[in-house]
């Protein structure tokens, strides 16, 4: 019989633990999307062993369970001078893990940017980074939103294999918590309750700003943003 006193009296561990899967997550996903936006800038160099180091890096990553990268990052790191604790190294896993993906994702939106509107920003004498800045990740802000609010959403789920290496996260406490009453169930159920949450919230909050920055773009076109004055002036 279905007892959810059991998530009512391991509440406080729960939360505990739920906390630590949003810490891991958020931070993870802070790394990866900084460290895959730097990965796709690199790329872009015309100096072919780097973007071919960074296309095997992509592909080794993306390529790999996730459970190997963490074992190696945590049992392996030692052996080359690399100690951290278990909650660092679950960060710096899903950091790693996730920057293949969104150094993809990156480079599809910059792919999808019109020439035409970076030559014009060009022959207006614009330097790179503002053409960057003004121009081609504002283009990109609009086709990336709903693929990167799709892989953090992912990367919620990935949270729970930290546990493994003993990060007390929200997998780790309800593994305690089945481990002390047997209570299966009710632990699989409110496991898949904080989950739920948790993607639903992200999911939310990435509708939301994917709608703001398109009516942010929309309502600065008419205005003359920079993409538009550059091509229109070119």
């Amino acid at each position: 019989m279905l007892d959810l006193s059991l998530l009512v009296q391991y509440g406080p561990a729960l939360l505990r633990g739920f906390g630590v899967t949003i810490l891991c997550w958020g931070a993870g996903c802070a790394i990866g999307i900084v460290l895959g936006f730097a990965l796709m800038l690199l790329r872009q160099l015309p100096f072919k062993p780097l973007r071919w180091i960074i296309r095997a890096y992509v592909e080794v990553i993306r390529g790999t369970p996730f459970l190997i990268q963490l074992f190696l990052l945590y049992s392996g790191g030692p052996s080359i001078g690399l100690r951290l604790e278990a909650t660092a190294a679950g960060i710096l896993a899903l950091g790693i893990y996730g920057s293949a993906y969104f150094a993809e994702i990156f480079r599809a939106g910059y792919q999808s940017v019109p020439k035409g509107q970076v030559e014009a920003a060009l022959s207006l004498g614009m330097s790179y980074s503002a053409i960057l800045r003004r121009v081609i990740v504002p283009a990109m802000l609009v086709s990336t939103v709903p693929a990167i609010v799709n892989m953090m959403a992912i990367l919620t789920k990935e949270t729970v294999v930290l546990s493994i290496i003993t990060v007390p996260e929200l997998m780790y406490e309800m593994q305690t918590m089945a481990a002390e009453t047997f209570a299966t169930f009710e632990t699989i159920l409110g496991m898949a309750l904080f989950y739920w949450l948790l993607v639903e919230v992200v999911s939310r909050l990435g509708r939301r700003l994917e709608a703001r920055v398109t009516r942010f773009l929309t309502h600065a076109s008419p205005q003359g943003s920079p993409t538009q004055t550059a091509t229109a002036r070119a």
